[in-house]
């Protein structure tokens, strides 16, 4: 049984014994974390552009990523570029004078990345219909997830599994480092103080989204107690934490 490990940006995750998984994905910095527990090279790790912008916290995320290394980079695309065609035309537009579209762009998040010495193999852009789609397909269209997921979409960490289980390259999926709230395992979340609040805004879409993926899949399992408790994902079998 090959079994994927996907590490969330939970400050002291609880991990599963190291015998039970083959691989590990990460999301964002959480990488930073997998290297300080000796975890193995990430085979994919998802990221935001907000790594290439310059704001506190994609600051603080790039510096975490110092020296480390991942095999692919999936990049999802700002939200705010649109669908193809007229919408993203105007988008374009409307942001070169503040040449936000070019932070953002691909090319920039590879740079800020080679700039920090974090090497991986490809980088790979998604753009935001191809992800809710993918989303969407994989929880069979139920329409309450649905409206959720209009309202606001997935977490990095929860993209992640999405993309993992859609590669059909595992047989089991464990989840350690989710909590439902804004953090970083490398230091304090600075949104923390800017919208007064640790919890986080994707925190109703991806415990509907794990919980509906975990009810349809049947092999997705966590190490974590919030996991458990709030998306109804069972823990790892002959796991005590």
């Amino acid at each position: 049984m090959k079994t994927l490990l996907i590490l969330g940006s939970k400050p002291e995750p609880v991990l599963p014994p190291p015998g039970s998984y083959q691989a590990v994905a990460c999301a964002n910095g959480s990488g930073h974390s997998a290297a300080a527990r000796g975890l193995p090279r990430p085979v994919f790790t998802v990221m935001t552009p907000l790594i290439a912008c310059d704001i506190d916290s994609g600051r603080q995320t790039l510096e975490a990523l110092r020296g480390l290394s991942t095999g692919t980079v999936y990049l999802l695309r700002s939200r705010r570029e649109g669908p193809r065609g007229l919408a993203r035309l105007v988008y374009l537009l409307r942001t070169v004078r503040r040449k936000s579209i070019l932070r953002t762009h691909p090319r920039n998040v590879g740079r800020k990345l080679r700039s920090v010495s974090y090497l991986h193999d490809r980088l790979i852009p998604i753009r935001p219909d191809e992800y809710d789609t993918l989303v969407e397909r994989l929880c069979d269209h139920e329409p309450g997830t649905i409206a959720q997921l209009r309202r606001k979409p997935t977490s990095t960490g929860v993209t992640g599994l999405a993309i993992a289980i859609d590669q059909e390259r595992y047989d089991r999926y464990i989840l350690s480092g989710f909590s439902f709230e804004l953090t970083h395992s490398y230091a304090v979340n600075p949104v923390i103080r800017r919208r007064g609040t640790r919890v986080s805004s994707h925190a109703e879409t991806d415990a509907r989204v794990i919980a509906c993926l975990a009810r349809r899949m049947g092999n997705i399992f966590t190490t974590e107690d919030a996991v458990h408790e709030r998306a109804n994902v069972p823990f790892l079998p002959g796991w005590i934490g």
